[in-house]
């Protein structure tokens, strides 16, 4: 693609979230979204492969179902109440429309199975914008409405986190696997959005970055499949050594970062008298470790049969990873000790 093309792109991205973001009525919102969405299609479909074909058509038909629903649910909610602005949804009706309009966009369950569809005919790059950047805009729509149905929106997250750590656990193909991570992740976004919407910032700024750093890893080893991982050792030793860790901060084990939110989302829940909650929950990321135990073996424990050529790729090629992968590695897994700091920064 042109390179004055990709930059209008991108530039048309950081647009459409800007615009929604910024934004305190509906249709200048769903103005943003939708050039958001026509901003990503032209990047999936690049390849001009069927499959890249076939994931940005899925993504279009998705996101143009759910951007009218958004569209006519806050028409409905004008007509009703008279009122355009984001924070004064007052019907309860038009409300649930809006948040399972918003739940089909970022790919919540029940409305999660075009997600991994998706991600899977993309190449790494576009797959962490969709994963990360696209999260932005409806995240920071969700965070505004008020909840007038809070067992709606438990039952959701409860939901994804399940889906995202059932639906992991016979993936061979990564950008899968991710997706369903991508779902479980927002699950525990969405349990504890009405409670703590400083918390839920935290927790998305925090699967941001150990997404970004865990897709940036895949590229920079082209590893799109679990046994493609075994191979990762012979072209970057050290970066092999750190994904196993970072791949354990993204399920959420200590002393690494991504236990953090974790921690003190199940607090927070046991606060507001929901134990049982904070228990499935927690149940449920067990199955997500489960499976990021299973490419921290495939990439650390297993090694393939290789030639002398194929071994020695990290001594004639040597690798150099960007700043931006290295910063998100580094950040994904060791700012645990720095909780309190963080906490008192987003008065928690």
């Amino acid at each position: 693609m042109n390179p004055y093309i990709m930059a209008f792109l991108y530039l048309c991205l950081i647009l459409g979230t800007t615009i929604t973001v910024s934004s305190s009525h509906w249709l200048l919102a769903w103005m943003g979204l939708e050039i958001n969405t026509l901003a990503i299609i032209p990047l999936m479909a690049q390849s001009h492969h069927p499959r890249a074909t076939e994931a940005a058509t899925k993504y279009f038909l998705t996101q143009a179902t759910a951007a009218a629903t958004l569209l006519f649910a806050s028409i409905t909610n004008a007509w009703l109440t008279g009122q355009w602005d984001i924070k004064l949804m007052t019907h309860p009706i038009p409300t649930t429309m809006i948040l399972l309009a918003l739940s089909l966009k970022i790919g919540l369950a029940p409305l999660h199975t075009w997600l991994p569809e998706v991600l899977q005919g993309l190449d790494l790059l576009t797959g962490l914008i969709l994963s990360t950047w696209q999260k932005l805009a409806p995240f920071s729509l969700l965070l505004q409405i008020p909840a007038y149905s809070q067992d709606l929106l438990i039952l959701m997250g409860l939901a994804s986190t399940l889906v995202g750590g059932w639906g992991g656990l016979n993936q061979t193909q990564l950008r899968k696997i991710l997706a369903y991570s991508s779902i479980a992740h927002l699950g525990w976004m969405l349990i504890i959005i009405q409670f703590s919407p400083s918390l839920t910032l935290l927790a998305l700024i925090t699967y941001l970055v150990m997404t970004t750093s865990t897709f940036l890893i895949l590229n920079f080893n082209n590893s799109k499949s679990v046994n493609a991982l075994a191979t990762s050792w012979a072209k970057a030793p050290l970066m092999t050594a750190m994904t196993p860790i970072l791949l354990l901060s993204l399920g959420g084990l200590p002393p690494m970062t991504g236990f953090m939110p974790k921690w003190l989302i199940l607090q927070e829940l046991t606060k507001q008298q929901l134990p049982m909650t904070a228990v499935i929950a927690a149940l449920t990321a067990l199955l997500s470790l489960y499976f990021y135990l299973r490419l921290s073996y495939a990439m650390t424990l297993t090694i393939t049969p290789n030639n002398l050529a194929g071994t020695t790729l990290w001594r004639l090629y040597p690798p150099h990873p960007s700043l931006v992968l290295s910063s998100a590695t580094l950040t994904a897994i060791l700012l645990l000790p720095l909780t309190p700091a963080v906490t008192a920064l987003l008065n928690l």
